[in-house]
């Protein structure tokens, strides 16, 4: 069996950002951007690249901080200080 692979590189269990042959500079969708920040930087690819996957992690995180404001403003509105 020969294997190519060269498990001294620090490229491979480093993060895939700093690696040579990342993105090039090129505009990455919303399912690599969540990807990235799951796995710490470490896979761009765990969530597929289904961009709807993207969207609902997206669409989560506005509707909660949509929510806390809301919910904080009626607070506020209610109770006084």
């Amino acid at each position: 069996m020969n294997n190519d692979l060269d498990f001294k590189s620090p490229e491979l269990f480093g993060s895939v950002v700093f690696r040579p042959n990342f993105n090039s500079f090129k505009t990455i969708n919303a399912s690599q951007a969540w990807s990235l920040f799951f796995t710490g930087g470490r896979e761009d690819k765990k969530l597929d690249s289904n961009p709807r996957i993207g969207l609902l992690f997206t669409s989560i995180l506005l509707g909660l901080s949509v929510s806390g404001f809301a919910s904080a403003l009626i607070i506020q509105t209610i109770f006084p200080a």
